[in-house]
């Protein structure tokens, strides 16, 4: 066990909705939290033109300013920032520990807000064209943008039909991709699904190109039939990628109880609190059902007041 030469109030490891909601919430409570940011500083959200489902901007906001306002207003309060990428911990003793590259960081209480990745397909024009061009994960979040429009839904379990079938109170068509005969989902959201007058369900069939990318926005998604190799473009101006997201959780896995998505399962009855006394998850790294921005930014502010009432009763 390394000696601690500082040890912090709070480390919160994300700046996502969760991780900096949690940082407001800690820096105005005299806690001078310390946030990590990792690779991808202020989330999925940095990279979605307009949110227009968070409470408050009536107009919509970009995501890229919204994640930038949290950051300030932590900030503003005390928060301080630094660029470091966590990549093992040891939380078997006080205080706890985490690794990030050379440094070992040392904390009475953590915050892990590491998000969920969602599973890309990687063909060409995909990574071009995500995020306000034409590409995303997020029916919920970007749906609305494709009124009247033919759009494309990729993937065949209950994320895939779900997303579909939001999609239809606004495109006017909706072409399910799926590589195999039948979907994966429940048998209730399969029949929803392959029922509904606007859904097409386009079998046997696997995504090859995004297109669009000179242009800078989807024209159309490239398919080929896995049984006879025949190529064709579905006419479609957005692209909803739904095969499942990775959660952020690694590094903590060894020591923080997951379910068997490798989702932190937090204790009986809460939301946020962990197996570790004190150490607390929030955010997509811990909810596969909503992974939404808001109630991230709501698990985010639990976890801060838990820590902050941990922190009382056991530092005082």
């Amino acid at each position: 066990m390394s000696t601690p030469t500082s040890v912090e109030n709070v480390v919160i490891v994300g700046t996502g909705c969760a991780g900096l909601t949690a940082a407001i919430y800690t820096a105005r409570a005299g806690l001078a939290p310390l946030v990590l940011e990792g690779p991808l500083p202020g989330g999925q959200l940095t990279t979605t033109s307009e949110v227009e489902n968070f409470p408050g901007f009536p107009a919509g906001v970009d995501g890229f300013q919204l994640m930038q306002n949290l950051r300030e207003q932590a900030a503003k309060f005390g928060a301080r920032f630094e660029q470091a990428l966590v990549t093992s911990v040891d939380f078997t003793a006080l205080p706890r520990q985490l690794v990030a590259g050379d440094r070992t960081l040392f904390a009475k209480t953590v915050i892990i807000a590491t998000g969920a990745s969602p599973r890309m397909t990687g063909i060409p024009g995909e990574k071009e064209l995500y995020g306000g061009k034409g590409v995303t994960t997020c029916a919920t979040c970007d749906g609305a943008f494709y009124k009247k429009m033919e759009v494309a839904v990729i993937g065949g379990g209950d994320s895939a039909a779900e997303e579909a079938l939001f999609l239809t109170r606004f495109a006017s068509k909706v072409y399910l991709v799926h590589r195999r005969d039948s979907l994966r989902a429940s048998k209730i959201m399969a029949e929803r699904a392959t029922s509904h007058p606007k859904i097409q369900c386009v079998w046997d069939s696997a995504p090859v190109a995004v297109e669009g990318v000179a242009a800078g926005a989807v024209s159309g998604l490239k398919i080929r039939h896995v049984r006879t190799g025949a190529e064709s473009v579905l006419p479609v101006k957005g692209i909803f990628v739904a095969i499942g997201h990775v959660p952020n959780t690694a590094p903590f896995a060894s020591v923080l109880d997951t379910d068997e998505g490798g989702y932190f399962r937090p204790a009986v009855g809460t939301q946020i609190r962990t197996n570790v006394p004190g150490v607390y998850v929030a955010g997509d790294c811990a909810d596969h059902v909503y992974r939404q921005a808001i109630t991230a930014a709501g698990m985010g502010c639990a976890a801060a007041i838990e820590a902050e009432r941990w922190l009382a009763e056991h530092c005082g």
